[in-house]
């Protein structure tokens, strides 16, 4: 018998397969469009710094905005009001974008689901301008009876007290319109992880006699419960930025209050700059730019937080 050498017991490496030009074009456009987001990315951040310090070193007296105020001073109401309608947006939109999804996933026939399902996604297609013109012009009124309802019935909680306002335009009407605009999104990905759910789990639950909210409750939400983060979370980030709809909504005044139902009402950092970009000039103008600054910052650090939490239960809910 021949004796085996070391050199016929080196495993052979396996023949690379030959690179085809399509594979070659298709790889240099995908790793081309992923440097053109960073440096996109990049570009905003260097804009944004570069114009904004201007706001941050020069006179406050001389500044046609400021008006004698520092720069802190001025952008504090608007985070206030940007984060205050943002989270009320969020209270009312993710328990209905919750459900929606729980009854398109495990409850609804494959037919109705299919339709429902189509017409959540075509609700995010609407142009933030048409919930706003629907949302100033027609909710504000039909819901400021409401309103005066709650301040008769329950004023004596903070949130419902003060002078109701006549036109029904409050920080209230603004979170109603914002939670409507994000439900699709927070709708969709909840769907799509409640669908990822192991079917194993379902069945056992089910074959231990569990009813089906008792299956959702021990094995589709523990399992999706990252997925659900995350999509509040993504949700949050569209909130923080929308700028139209809150403008044409909202009865603008830059108060820190939260009572929601008067004509008192905060005022959001996109909203401000839209209404007062047309009029800036000077350091006014590197002034918004610097609350674009603060706004840019707070949304990505919002969306990181999204990614961190969904990349740390990837395990779990195959969210990503």
């Amino acid at each position: 018998m021949a004796m085996t050498t070391a050199k016929d017991t080196k495993p052979r490496s396996k023949p690379k397969a030959p690179r085809r030009p399509g594979d070659l074009v298709f790889s240099g456009t995908a790793v081309a469009a992923g440097i053109t987001i960073l440096v996109v990315l990049a570009a905003v951040t260097v804009f944004l710094v570069a114009e904004s310090i201007p706001a941050f070193t020069g006179d406050p007296e001389a500044n046609p905005i400021l008006k004698g105020e520092s720069f802190w001073a001025y952008v504090g109401p608007f985070v206030f009001g940007t984060i205050w309608a943002s989270i009320l947006a969020l209270i009312i939109a993710a328990p209905l974008a919750i459900g929606i999804a729980l009854f398109i996933s495990h409850y609804a026939p494959r037919r109705i689901a299919s339709f429902l399902g189509y017409i959540i996604d075509l609700l995010a297609a609407v142009p933030s301008v048409v919930f706003g013109l629907w949302g100033g012009v027609t909710f504000a009124g039909l819901i400021q009876p409401f309103y005066a309802w709650l301040n008769e019935y329950l004023g004596w909680i903070p949130l419902f007290g003060g002078q109701v306002s006549a036109t029904g335009r409050t920080i209230l009407t603004a979170a109603l319109v914002l939670a409507i605009m994000v439900l699709p999104i927070m709708t969709a990905i909840c769907r799509e992880v409640f669908l990822q759910t192991p079917k194993l789990h379902e069945e056992a639950a089910l074959a231990l006699g569990a009813t089906r909210w008792e299956m959702i409750r021990m094995a589709v939400l523990p399992f999706a419960r990252g997925g659900m983060v995350s999509a509040a979370m993504l949700a949050l980030g569209r909130a923080l930025g929308e700028t139209m709809a809150v403008t044409m909504v909202l009865s603008v005044s830059g108060a820190v209050t939260f009572e929601l139902i008067t004509a008192t009402n905060p005022t959001t950092i996109p909203a401000n700059i839209a209404l007062s970009f047309p009029e800036a000039y000077g350091d006014g103008v590197s002034v918004l730019i610097a609350t674009g600054l603060v706004l840019f910052v707070l949304t990505f650090a919002v969306n990181a937080l999204a990614r961190w939490i969904v990349n740390r239960r990837s395990e779990f809910s195959g969210a990503n």
